[in-house]
């Protein structure tokens, strides 16, 4: 019978995703300054509505480091 886990190349379950929480001494404002620079000079240049993948990409390093985003 085929099971519905999630699994890795292995053929092994896949771990669960361990929730991190980022460091104590970073904030917000200085975490991912690469996709931050590129989100903001793309929102100033060309406006909010065309920079979906980089607000995307921002985000997506956000919770790497283990902000609520």
């Amino acid at each position: 019978m085929s099971s519905l886990a999630s699994r890795d190349v292995s053929g092994l379950p896949a771990a669960a995703p361990v929730e991190q929480t980022p460091p104590p001494s970073l904030k917000p404002c200085c975490a991912c300054p690469e996709t931050k620079q590129a989100r903001d000079t793309c929102i100033i240049e060309k406006g909010e509505e065309h920079c979906g993948p980089l607000i995307e990409a921002h985000k997506e390093c956000m919770r790497a480091l283990g902000f609520k985003i």
